[in-house]
C-alpha cells in the first residue's frame, strides 16, 4: 500500500530487493511473483512515468490496472481512461459540453510499445480468460501488464445487478476487446463475426444518457475502426 502514483516504482523496488536477498543468501533462490495493482488514474495519468520507467527497465513483475474509467474513490473525476462522451464530475454534460471530449487512452498499446514480454486485456465477466492471463503473466519472465475493465455502478450510473452483463457487452460491442500481446505478437482471445451496436452498452449507463444519436454514431464509427485495426494486427501477428 503506497502513494497513489508510486505503484510501479514500489513494485520495482520490491522485485530488485528480492533479487538482492536471494543473491546474498538471505532468502532461498526461488520464483517469487511481484504484483503491483493500481486504478486507471494511478496508471494512465499520475503513475505513467513510474510505470513507463519500470517497463523500460524490464523488471520481472506483473502490473495490473483495474480500469473503472475515472477517479471513482475521490468523486468520479475524469481520467485519461474515461470514454469519449461520458459525463463525470469534472467533465459534466451540459449545454456547451457533451461530457468527456477526449478519447480513452489505449494503455495496453502503450505498455506493448515498451516491447515487454506480455500484455493483456481482461474483464471479470470472462473469468476463465482472466485467470488464464494472470497465470501466464506470473509464469513469464520479465515485465507483464494486465489491463482489467472494472465496471463501477456508482460512477457509471448503472444498476449493480447489471455489472456482469455490462462487462460482457463492453467486449461484445468492441468497446473493450480481449487480446494478448506476447513478445510483440497480437492475438484476439475472443472475437465476434459481428459486433453488437454500441447503443446496447451505452443505454444501460446514466453517464451516457445525454448523448444524441449523432454522437453515438460518431463513437460507433471510432470503435468499429479501432476494432478492425486490432483484427488486422491479429491476422498479421504484430
Amino acid at each position: 500500500h503506497c502513494a497513489f502514483e508510486n505503484t510501479a516504482a514500489v513494485a520495482s523496488g520490491i522485485e530488485v530487493g528480492l533479487k538482492v536477498l536471494m543473491r546474498k543468501g538471505r532468502i532461498p533462490q526461488k520464483k517469487i511473483v511481484t504484483v503491483g495493482l493500481a486504478g486507471d488514474g494511478g496508471t494512465a495519468d499520475i503513475g505513467l512515468q513510474a510505470l513507463s520507467g519500470a517497463l523500460e527497465r524490464g523488471h520481472d513483475f506483473i502490473y495490473v490496472c483495474t480500469d473503472n474509467e475515472a477517479y471513482m474513490n475521490t468523486g468520479i473525476q475524469r481520467s485519461s481512461s474515461t470514454p469519449f462522451g461520458a459525463s463525470t464530475t469534472t467533465s459534466p454534460a451540459g449545454k456547451t459540453k457533451m461530457g468527456q471530449i477526449t478519447w480513452k487512452k489505449n494503455m495496453a498499446a502503450i505498455a506493448a510499445a515498451h516491447n515487454i514480454p506480455y500484455v493483456a486485456t481482461a474483464c471479470p465477466s470472462y473469468p476463465i480468460d482472466l485467470i488464464q492471463k494472470v497465470k501466464k503473466a506470473a509464469d513469464i519472465k520479465g515485465a507483464a501488464y494486465i489491463h482489467i475493465l472494472s465496471v463501477c455502478p456508482t460512477g457509471w450510473r448503472s444498476a449493480p445487478d447489471l455489472s456482469i452483463k455490462l462487462g460482457r457487452l463492453a467486449v461484445e460491442t468492441g468497446t473493450f476487446p480481449l487480446y494478448e500481446v506476447e513478445h510483440g505478437r497480437y492475438h484476439l482471445n475472443i472475437d465476434f463475426p459481428k459486433l453488437k451496436p454500441i447503443k446496447e452498452y451505452m443505454k444501460l449507463q446514466g453517464r451516457f444518457r445525454h448523448l444524441t444519436e449523432e454522437m453515438i454514431e460518431e463513437i460507433q464509427t471510432r470503435i468499429t475502426h479501432d476494432y478492425e485495426q486490432l483484427r488486422e494486427r491479429d491476422k498479421r501477428g504484430f
